[in-house]
């Protein structure tokens, strides 16, 4: 069985350590939970803009290992990384390891958070803790970790976090409510690394989708375009965040929700 990434509570070796003295030639790129379903079509998409990949899994290893392989079959080099990016030292390890196998980090995408639906008076502090723990603090440890590597990137750093549509606006839902603050929270943290991180060639955005085709529950009545999302306009946003067109995009929030929210 394979440990996650950092899981003796200590980073595997210093930044400078990790880092390699030129680079890889090609950009390089961290999906969490990349295995599968959204996070795959994001992290292929990237690998067939040339970008060197590392597919992150906690528990679908089958899964990561193929992804893997689909992305090597677009001529880029690719690696599984396992961890629990809910506990700090994993998520820091993730990102160090994702710097030994390439030798540089120019794209961090967080796509791991755990969803949760059901009546508010039923919400456990279990469920509160695992919502926040898995949208919020992982997208924390992440970010923080790789911020110093996305600083020395040639191309720009990028960090693109995963929202969800209309988690800024103060609104009650009170069925996912602990989901919607976790989002919420993302979404602020994402514009105050946005406007910190400005002058030091790092954008940050957030893409926050509705109801996508992979999605658990598809209220399509609440669409007005009448369709769930496809994965691969998902994996469109995020190719245009991490362009050079996008160089003067940093802080922005936007909706892939078929007009759900409005």
């Amino acid at each position: 069985m394979n440990k996650s990434v950092g899981e003796t509570g200590e980073a595997p070796g210093s930044s400078d350590e990790l880092r390699s003295p030129v680079g890889a030639a090609r950009p390089a790129a961290l999906v969490t939970g990349s295995a599968k379903g959204a996070g795959r079509a994001m992290l292929l998409a990237l690998a067939a803009d040339g970008f060197d990949v590392a597919v992150h899994y906690l528990s679908s290893e089958q899964e990561a290992h193929r992804t893997a392989m689909m992305a090597r079959e677009l001529g880029v080099n690719a690696t599984v990384l396992p961890a629990d990016v809910t506990v700090e030292a994993q998520a820091r390890g993730l990102v160090d390891a994702a710097v030994r196998e390439f030798g540089r980090l120019d794209v961090l995408v967080n796509n791991v958070g755990n969803y949760h639906n059901g009546p508010l008076e039923e919400l456990s502090g279990d469920v509160w803790r695992e919502m926040l723990a898995s949208n919020l603090n992982a997208t924390f440890y992440t970010c923080q970790r790789a911020l110093p590597e996305l600083r020395r990137s040639p191309r720009g750093g990028r960090i693109v976090n995963l929202g969800y549509a209309g988690a800024e606006i103060v609104k009650a839902r009170p069925k996912i409510v602990a989901y919607g603050i976790a989002k919420t929270g993302v979404i602020l943290y994402t514009k105050a690394l946005a406007q910190v991180e400005a002058a030091n060639g790092v954008t940050a955005n957030v893409i926050s989708p509705g109801v996508l085709e992979n999605s658990v529950s598809q209220p399509l009545g609440q669409v007005p375009m009448r369709r769930s999302g496809r994965l691969d306009e998902l994996a469109a946003a995020l190719r245009y965040f991490v362009s050079e067109e996008a160089a003067y995009v940093t802080g922005v929030t936007l909706e892939l929700a078929g007009g759900w929210n409005l």
